[in-house]
């Protein structure tokens, strides 16, 4: 990893276990201690850690991430639940991005491009902070495959979206066809991608029982779909994701050893806190040197058009199932709204902004700034709005 040594890596990584300790004994979430920790570090001792960069999110961290929580979520309530999903990450997200760049368009007077820009890769959720809260607290198996599942898509679609407009600001084609065309193809061929890496690494797998190899052969699996996608121009998120529910699921039945299941499920694991480690304390890193306070008009606009966008991409959308077997509890809309949080993938699609982009500098200034309130704010009152509708308890 580019600017890291091995001094870096072990002073992150002993401040991550400090914090990871303490969190937990206080009951906080963790993604909100590790921040703190980055700006507290970034404060005390300057150009101590590396740069957050866009390919140091993109394709190191990334993809460790959406393959960790895809190799997690059950097919067939997954399969249940598509269309509900669909919808969501769909006609949703399109209503979030319009929401926030009509709202920064006519309110902040950026460009239309601009505004469409951060519209789109501010509706990129991410469930790290959440999932985590879910894992201190028990919540019902729905809503915790709502939220994972909607957000590991919901990344998906986003940046697919962020690389069309990116196009088009670069002089790109701007027809309903060819966006259509760009889209379909972004998509399916992330999802063949997935696929054709997955599944005759997994079939390799089966002709082994040693438990290394299966671990290795999921690394390979997880770098490789998103790599492979992203050489051919389609959507590396939704690459991964796909080979990690194909892993998941369909490579844990009877493919890898029922040993070696539990043991790629532990490393993966292990995987996710070291990953997520670094990047929110280098997240963090990156908040303290952020001019907020020039900005800050167009950064207080950009929470409350972030915060309505999320609320016009979840109501709406789920009322539209109320009469329905896919109908959601209001207790798990609620949760869907202010568990979007914005994270990792936002800030990596902000640094990756073309310089040609006018608002190119505030823009990912205020995108920090909603990114550090979805943490802070978000992220530490969701155990209390768990608690607070009863859902800490197990269905049944």
């Amino acid at each position: 990893m580019q600017g890291f040594d091995f001094q870096t890596l072990g002073l992150l990584l002993f401040v991550a276990t400090i914090v990871a300790m303490v969190t937990r004994r206080l009951n906080l979430p963790y993604s909100a201690g590790l921040v703190a920790a980055g700006i507290g570090l970034a404060l005390l001792a300057p150009g101590s850690a590396p740069p957050l960069t866009p390919n140091l999110i993109y394709f190191v961290f990334l993809p460790p991430l959406v393959f960790e929580a895809a190799i997690q979520i059950p097919w067939r309530p997954f399969r249940r639940d598509m269309p509900l999903l669909l919808a969501l990450v769909t006609v949703g997200v399109v209503l979030a991005a319009a929401i926030v760049a009509a709202g920064m368009h006519y309110l902040s007077g950026w460009s239309w491009i601009g505004a469409a820009l951060f519209g789109v890769l501010i509706a990129a959720t991410d469930p790290v902070a959440v999932i985590a809260a879910f894992r201190q607290v028990k919540v019902p198996d729905r809503l915790h495959l709502l939220v994972e599942a909607e957000s590991l898509l919901n990344d998906g679609v986003a940046a697919v979206g962020f690389v069309i407009l990116v196009g088009i600001a670069g002089g790109g084609a701007a027809g309903a066809g060819a966006i259509g065309l760009q889209l379909l193809t972004t998509v399916a061929g992330g999802i063949v991608a997935g696929a054709a890496v997955a599944v005759p690494l997994i079939l390799l797998a089966g002709r082994s029982d040693d438990l290394l190899v299966e671990i290795t052969l999921t690394m390979l699996i997880a770098y490789g779909s998103f790599l492979l996608a992203e050489h051919f121009h389609a959507s590396g998120v939704l690459a991964t994701l796909t080979a990690g529910m194909i892993v998941g699921n369909w490579g844990f039945l009877g493919r890898i050893s029922g040993k070696g299941r539990e043991s790629v499920l532990h490393h993966w694991e292990y995987v996710a806190f070291l990953i997520n480690s670094l990047i929110f304390m280098l997240i963090g890193g990156r908040e303290a040197t952020m001019p907020i306070l020039i900005v800050i008009e167009a950064a207080g606009l950009g929470v409350i058009l972030t915060l309505l966008g999320r609320a016009a991409a979840v109501y709406p959308v789920t009322l539209a199932f109320a009469r329905s077997r896919l109908r959601v509890p209001w207790a798990y809309k609620h949760v869907l709204f202010w568990g979007g949080l914005r994270g990792a993938l936002a800030l990596g699609l902000a640094l990756a902004l073309p310089a040609s982009v006018r608002e190119r500098d505030e823009i990912i200034v205020v995108a920090f700034a909603v990114v550090a309130f979805s943490i802070f704010v978000q992220g530490l009152t969701m155990p209390w709005l768990i608690a607070r509708l009863g859902l800490n308890k197990p269905e049944g």
